[in-house]
């Protein structure tokens, strides 16, 4: 069976590339060590495929498309887009895909959930969703192959916090039983924490729900936070773009109930965005797989 042999989550609001340098130092130090953490981990973790799931943010399939997630199947995955490059300000990138192991999980998920999944080869739109994680981490120089996979977190109606959560068992059970056995798999879940891009509350960040949030991933019990992180509770902490922690909930289902590490939490307001990022331990079995 191939193993995952690594799971984190991060934030990756277009501040931390675009306008980074407008935190103060102290803040800018957490997100670096969080990211050098991750970097590390990639590393120390000899996995062969990183699977990077984000927030699709409607770059790629036109509103009421109906496609819940996507998988990238290209031969390589080049970004970020032409349009997102003045604003995000990062260098180009072009990493190697693994269109072997994208197209045989795309393979065993369409159909096996109640989310609508799709795959092409054409290469993806990339925006911060995956920009802003392959530059902070270094994801190129690692030699470490690619498979990104973008999810609705934006358009209604999205897959809420169980679908989103079973679908990662399946992707979980996808890995373990439909790819070789000697693959080294890892997992990232991309975006959030609190944010509300273009509203109301655009500079606003809701630090008292992030907290909330990261303690009871660290606590671990999937069920509590299945019951009380909901949809609508994310929303509740900024429409649009909270959300986006519904990739988070994705990795919690493929890995099951395990501890993990916070690897720091800031909230600049001119980032727009809570940032947070954490490590989950899998060195240890996992206590539970499945959460209904």
């Amino acid at each position: 069976m191939a193993e995952i042999s690594l799971a984190v989550a991060a934030s990756h609001a277009p501040g931390l590339t675009g306008w980074f340098d407008m935190a103060p130092e102290d803040d800018r130090r957490v997100v670096n060590q969080a990211y050098t953490a991750i970097r590390e981990a990639i590393v120390a973790s000899a996995i062969d495929v990183l699977v990077i799931v984000g927030n699709d943010h409607v770059a790629n399939h036109r509103v009421g498309a109906g496609v819940d997630f996507t998988f990238g199947l290209a031969d390589r995955h080049r970004g970020p887009d032409e349009w997102f490059k003045p604003w995000l300000r990062v260098p180009d990138y072009d990493i190697p895909g693994a269109p072997d192991v994208a197209s045989a999980l795309f393979d065993r998920l369409r159909g096996a959930t109640s989310v609508n999944v799709a795959g092409t080869r054409e290469n993806l739109r990339f925006d911060d969703n995956i920009s802003v994680p392959v530059t902070k981490t270094g994801l190129a120089e690692t030699g470490v192959r690619l498979v990104p996979v973008l999810q609705n977190c934006t358009i209604p109606p999205v897959p809420d916090e169980r679908a989103c959560y079973a679908f990662g068992v399946a992707l979980g059970e996808a890995i373990r039983t439909g790819l070789p056995g000697d693959l080294r798999v890892g997992l990232f879940g991309s975006g959030g924490l609190s944010h509300e891009p273009g509203g109301p509350r655009y500079l606003e960040i809701d630090e008292k729900f992030d907290h909330w949030w990261m303690n009871m991933l660290e606590a671990g019990d999937h069920e509590k936070v299945l019951a009380e992180a909901t949809f609508d509770r994310m929303e509740q902490a900024g429409s649009g773009g909270t959300s986006e922690l519904l990739s988070w909930i994705v990795v919690m289902g493929a890995i099951g109930e395990r501890p993990c590490t916070s690897l720091g939490y800031v909230a600049f307001d001119e980032w727009r965005c809570g940032v947070g990022a954490v490590h989950w331990d899998m060195t240890r079995p996992s206590d539970k797989t499945e959460v209904k």
